[in-house]
């Protein structure tokens, strides 16, 4: 079946990387966000003429021109998070998930409801408020006309970045699922028990609109954080001999041994690192230096404070070196290319990137659902003409 590519709205675009994701055969009908920092990364990028930087509350939808195949809407994290302050979709960041869907509802008033609607957040969405939230968001979809069919899609099947995230693909109830996409039962490499036990706590009436996406593994990935690594970033310095002896002295035991373990192996090793508050044995808090050398970095987060920001340890033999990670090893690990324009501001960089969509996420949606449920809509259509 010859697949089709088709136009979309970008909601919290960001640095566009659901834009990146899709490919210059997707056409952006509109693109929003409220960060005026971002949003001018966006414009550099990718061109302003279909973006509209402001709150999504204020969005209308007449300001949303013709009709979108697709609504990909990464909507704020920070109140679903289990790092966040719980507040759910009732949370002012979160909860501009009600103001999207407001829209969507609106779009569906005027017979434009996209035909693909795909949610992004972290994985607490499914237990967010005991799973109240996403319960939630499945009946609105459920009652907005829609099926749906989440997935956890973790970036390190295609880049060398731990970052597991929820992907709901809902499509509208008419849609023909083309053979062999949709399974009776969930499936290993996307269903994990999180999603599972989701699915089970659900209403008689919300679980029969699910769909287990029935999708390939993908290949291995071949690229590991060292093939990203920038030899001299011009954007951050490596730390003194004090600095990295700081860093050193922070790690437990375990974490000294995975240094030694790398320092015995005779070449150098490139790892990263995290500062984290953990509780030691009499039950204090205390900041520890946690490292990785599994080729394989650490989630980007937005940084919050300097303890947030991810670092990169270089160990040969004797020698260990430290320094923060660059902002352009930042967009490596998220799958953006080399020619994308960062801020040259190296917070407002990695605030872009620890953000957004892994790119490759996106493609491989697009891929595997998107794009062959539009074929198949179309060849339904062009037999109906």
């Amino acid at each position: 079946m010859e697949r089709v590519t088709g136009s979309y709205y970008e909601f919290f675009s960001g640095a566009g990387m659901a834009r990146a994701g899709l490919g210059v055969g997707w056409g952006c009908l509109f693109a929003n966000d409220i960060d005026a920092k971002k949003a001018a990364t966006y414009a550099r990028n990718w061109g302003g003429e279909h973006l509209l930087c402001g709150d999504i509350n204020d969005v209308t939808a007449d300001q949303l021109p013709g009709f979108a195949n697709l609504a990909w809407a990464s909507f704020p994290c920070q109140d679903l998070s289990l790092a966040g302050y719980g507040a759910g979709l009732d949370g002012e960041r979160s909860g501009t998930f009600w103001a999207f869907w407001r829209l969507m509802q609106d779009l569906a008033d005027e017979s434009r409801a996209p035909s693909v609607i795909v949610l992004e957040n972290v994985c607490g969405t499914l237990t967010s408020h005991g799973g109240r939230d996403f319960e939630a968001i499945c009946r609105a979809l459920k009652d907005g006309g829609y099926r749906y069919g989440p997935l956890v899609v973790d970036a390190a099947r295609f880049l060398p970045q731990s970052r597991p995230r929820l992907l709901i693909v809902a499509i509208k109830n008419d849609m023909i699922v083309p053979d062999g996409l949709a399974s009776q039962l969930p499936g290993d490499s996307f269903h994990p028990r999180s999603i599972r036990i989701a699915a089970n706590y659900l209403p008689a009436a919300l679980q029969e609109h699910w769909i287990w996406w029935n999708l390939p593994t993908p290949p291995m990935r071949k690229v590991g954080f060292s093939d990203l690594y920038e030899e001299e970033p011009d954007d951050v310095d490596w730390h003194s001999p004090t600095e990295t002896k700081r860093l050193l002295d922070m790690m437990s035991e375990v974490n000294r041994a995975k240094v030694r373990e790398a320092q015995s192996k005779g070449h150098r090793m490139i790892g990263t690192l995290y500062k984290r508050t953990r509780r030691d044995r009499n039950g204090q808090k205390v900041q520890r230096a946690e490292v990785r050398f599994d080729n394989v970095a650490g989630c980007l987060r937005t940084p919050a404070g300097g303890s947030s920001r991810q670092l990169v340890i270089v160990v040969e033999k004797d020698e260990v070196r430290s320094r923060l990670i660059s902002s352009r090893e930042t967009a490596r690990l998220m799958g953006l290319p080399d020619d994308y324009i960062l801020p040259g501001n190296y917070n407002e960089a990695y605030h872009l990137t620890g953000d957004g969509v892994a790119v490759p996420v996106v493609r491989f949606l697009a891929n595997e659902i998107i794009e062959p449920v539009l074929s198949r809509a179309a060849e339904s259509a062009q037999q109906a003409a």
